[in-house]
């Protein structure tokens, strides 16, 4: 009995495999980047300090990770309501993509990350002769600082980093401190608009209803004029 071997699976299986053992034997650490937010980064992470800005920055076997925490201007005013939050994190993004040229975001969706809310993107940059880089972003935004979490890797590890990747932004935890009113100060309308969601959806399905029972009362009603 001869016992063939998808030499290219067992490949992906090995760096999987791979993948993981590097994850937990680097020495990943919790970091404190402020008295709110910790995050774990490898044990030798280098920290910059610029205008009030941090940086914490460590190379990985895969990638390249960056935590950035840049407290917010001490005139800035408060979000009020929740679309002011996704207005302002639009502009972040856009801003992220003017700065590489002829990058593209792309998965952008909404997250949470304990109570706060969160985005995430992909950018994606091409040095023209095919090398194509991606950097994973997850960004926080609060009235007093902005987070951002970078995940940095060459497009062709990316079946590789994805437990590393996974490890990263999932170690990420915020003090029970930080409430969505530390992101805008307007609740009610948060939960007005959710509420007029759910009256909308009863409201239409009552509709449905009705109509599906007036159309079978008025189809009964002609066959019995008919008969």
């Amino acid at each position: 009995m001869v016992l063939f071997i998808d030499m290219k699976k067992l490949k992906i299986l090995f760096a999987l495999l791979f993948s993981v053992s590097t994850v937990f034997g680097q020495g990943y650490k919790p970091l404190k980047v402020d008295k709110l937010v910790t995050v774990s980064m490898p044990a030798e992470y280098t920290q910059k300090d610029t205008l009030g800005q941090h940086i914490y920055s460590a190379n990985t076997d895969f990638g390249y990770l960056v935590t950035t925490v840049e407290p917010n201007a001490k005139d800035n005013q408060p979000l009020k309501r929740e679309k002011d939050l996704k207005a302002l994190m639009k502009n972040y993004i856009k801003g992220i993509q003017q700065q590489t040229g002829d990058g593209s975001t792309q998965n952008i969706r909404d997250t949470t990350v304990g109570n706060l809310e969160a985005k995430a993107f992909t950018l994606v940059t091409d040095d023209g002769n095919g090398n194509i880089q991606n950097r994973n972003f997850l960004v926080i935004y609060t009235k007093d600082a902005t987070y951002t979490f970078q995940y940095t890797y060459p497009d062709m590890r990316k079946e590789l980093v994805k437990s590393e990747a996974k490890a990263f932004f999932g170690s990420i935890r915020l003090s029970s401190e930080l409430q969505r009113d530390d992101q805008y100060t307007d609740m009610n309308n948060a939960s007005s608009a959710g509420n007029t969601l759910v009256i909308l959806l009863v409201v239409g399905g009552c509709i449905v209803v009705i109509a599906g029972g007036w159309y079978l009362y008025s189809r009964s009603h002609r066959k019995n004029e008919l008969a």
